[in-house]
């Protein structure tokens, strides 16, 4: 009796799943025109423990956005899984906003003064169709003070933080930090 209630559980679950996945994610669609980013920015430096704020802008008039993807590339380490941030409906046809990474980790600080990373970041939209990616290098550099004044159109208004990049790094040594 409890292996049937734990298949129907399982089963009931599965479906839950595949009803909320949106269909055509998988398969861009043929002369269909990608997501744009329009505008972009990021500081390129940062002591470690600091809120990076990656600023973009971009839009998709003939489709609808639905995620950003963000990978990390770290020299020794190599590239990381794409982490994914969900985009809310309002911001499916035009977007301005920031993902913030937390570089603090709570196991103590694993990077290295000088050690960098690069982060590319693009737009997918509900058939599958992925805009050209952005460029972000990043060097932990002790002694630099914020992200210093934002540029045009990232410095007009509030600016919605539109999600958090959730990767935590590896130090030289194997171990995590973030």
């Amino acid at each position: 009796m409890k292996t049937s209630r734990i298949v129907f559980f399982m089963a009931l679950v599965l479906g839950m799943f595949l009803s909320v996945v949106p269909s055509g994610l998988s398969q861009p669609t043929p002369g269909a025109k990608a997501p744009v980013i329009t505008n972009a920015y990021a500081a390129d430096k940062g002591q470690y423990g600091t809120i990076w704020k990656i600023y973009f802008e971009a839009e998709a008039p003939d489709a609808e956005m639905v995620k950003i993807a963000a990978v990390v590339n770290q020299p020794g380490q190599g590239q990381y899984p794409t982490d994914f941030t969900f985009l809310k409906a309002a911001y499916r046809k035009h977007v301005k906003g920031y993902l913030q990474w937390n570089t603090f980790s709570s196991k103590g600080p694993m990077v290295k003064e000088g050690d960098y990373i690069i982060l590319r970041i693009s737009v997918i939209d509900r058939a599958g169709n992925e805009s050209k990616e952005v460029v972000f290098p990043f060097t932990f550099a002790s002694g630099t003070k914020g992200q210093g004044p934002l540029p045009l159109p990232f410095n007009q208004g509030d600016i919605p933080r539109l999600g958090y990049i959730g990767i935590e790094l590896k130090g030289s040594g194997g171990d995590k930090c973030q």
